[in-house]
């Protein structure tokens, strides 16, 4: 089992990023996004069940993040919109077997390799 992220970089505030993050072995019912800065916990992003009419966000990233996936593909996207130097961070790739959205970062089933993404003002 394997999640393969990409997508980071860097970007001026109020851009805009597109992370991918592919799976492969097997399918699973929750994927989601969590990001990490040095010296701080990581920290929940978006989460997004199979048939993705269930989406969270935390309250940092509502309104402009949004998270999809392709099920045919078995990869969930992140689209990150008006974004602010404080978005700087590693995003990592997560993945749940269970019926649960993956929220909890001591959780996980599998993460993916991180991406950075860097905002600069």
């Amino acid at each position: 089992v394997q999640l393969q992220a990409s997508g980071g970089g860097l970007v001026q505030a109020g851009g805009s990023l597109r992370l991918s993050c592919a799976a492969s072995g097997r399918t699973f019912y929750g994927m989601g996004w969590f990001r990490q800065v040095p010296g701080k916990e990581r920290e929940f992003v978006a989460g997004i069940s199979w048939s993705g009419s269930n989406a969270l966000y935390s309250d940092s990233v509502k309104g402009r993040f949004s998270i999809s996936r392709v099920n045919a593909e078995n990869t969930v996207y992140l689209q990150m919109n008006s974004l602010k130097p404080e978005d700087t961070a590693v995003y990592y790739c997560a993945a749940e077997t269970s019926y649960v959205l993956p929220t909890n970062p001591n959780g996980i089933d599998y993460w993916g390799q991180g991406t950075q993404v860097t905002v600069s003002s």
